[in-house]
């Protein structure tokens, strides 16, 4: 028995020695293949996230009064007609980009709800408060002044925080 004892405790020890040793490895290499797998798909969505930010900075800017009225006949249309087309124009601007909000964080793409949704009350609040009569020319012109002296719009902060989040992928 004693014999016994003598070649079976070493040779346990053995065992787990190489049982540590070899799981140790194998952790390693897991961790090793599961960084380089995040590097290379790394690869390929940082290019995906960068054109993400250059569409939202064109939805943010393409929903601006300024951009939205440039390329309307505002001679042939009445105050409603404009209201309802820059609404129109918010609308589809923000449904054509949805999917970028996969690429962004959920606080940028709330900011980006937040300033559309600011964006058509302030189209409606200006609209509301234009007296009767008003030609829709005058509607665009207090549009813009208003929102050109408006301050920091949720416009100016979502445009701020969308180059910061990319900078911070450069």
């Amino acid at each position: 028995m004693l014999e016994i004892l003598k070649y079976c405790i070493p040779a346990i020890c053995v065992l787990l020695a190489t049982w540590l040793v070899m799981h140790k490895f194998y952790k390693s290499e897991t961790e090793k293949r599961l960084w380089e797998l995040k590097k290379l798909s790394q690869k390929e969505i940082s290019p995906l996230r960068m054109r993400a930010y250059e569409r939202l900075t064109l939805l943010l800017e393409r929903t601006t009064p300024e951009h939205m009225l440039i390329d309307i006949n505002l001679s042939e249309m009445s105050i409603l007609q404009v209201q309802q087309h820059l609404m129109r124009t918010i609308r589809l601007e923000y449904e054509h980009n949805l999917s970028q909000q996969i690429y962004v964080s959920d606080e940028l793409w709330s900011s980006i709800t937040i300033s559309r949704d600011q964006m058509i009350a302030f189209v409606n609040a200006i609209a509301q408060q234009m007296p009767p009569h008003s030609s829709a020319l005058d509607y665009a012109k207090t549009l813009i002044t208003a929102y050109t002296s408006n301050g920091e719009t949720a416009h100016d902060k979502a445009m701020q925080l969308l180059r910061a989040e990319a900078h911070a992928l450069l």
